[in-house]
């Protein structure tokens, strides 16, 4: 809620903004205690562009798990296939497969760990061509979002104003 002040000569209102509420919005939508179990920062894009980037819903789910995953832009996520499927409710195959199909997009590529006298462990996951596609199509989003600002303002203009605009 705001409040105006009106001075001696009308032309001057002054509005006071209260004071800000310094929750997080997240916090607010969800509530603190879900927020601090964590959270998972993606780029709209990713969900915008899905069907230009030909990703099914059960891949998207998967990429949500490895961004959930992937904090740090040097360290790839390295999540067991076993994991992804028991948060999926798929088997590790389905997941496999699934993974194998975004390989193949050029969209994640698998990358082999070992680990000393233990052999191989579980994958490292590559989005850096997922990155690249979303980078690729961005320009093209905001162009079209940069026009459809450009639209509603000049709907927005009274009609005599249109024309010029």
């Amino acid at each position: 809620m705001t409040s105006k002040i009106i001075s001696a000569t009308p032309d001057k209102v002054v509005t006071i903004k209260p004071k800000a509420d310094t929750r997080k919005a997240s916090d607010k939508k969800y509530g603190k205690p879900v927020m601090d179990l964590g959270f998972c920062i993606v780029p709209s894009l990713l969900m915008q562009a899905q069907a230009r980037l030909g990703i099914n819903p059960v891949q998207f789910n998967i990429i949500m798990h490895l961004a959930d995953i992937w904090w740090d832009a040097a360290h790839r996520p390295w999540p067991k296939k076993q994991l992804l499927a028991e948060r999926m409710g798929m088997s590790e195959r389905q997941i496999q497969r699934q993974i194998a199909e975004l390989e193949a997009a050029g969209l994640v590529q698998r990358v082999e760990r070992t680990r000393p006298g233990r052999g191989k462990t579980s994958n490292e996951y590559d989005l850096s061509g997922l990155v690249k596609r979303l980078q690729a199509l961005e320009p093209e989003f905001a162009e079209v979002k940069q026009e459809n600002q450009k639209r509603r303002k000049a709907v927005a203009l009274p009609k005599h104003k249109q024309a010029k605009a």
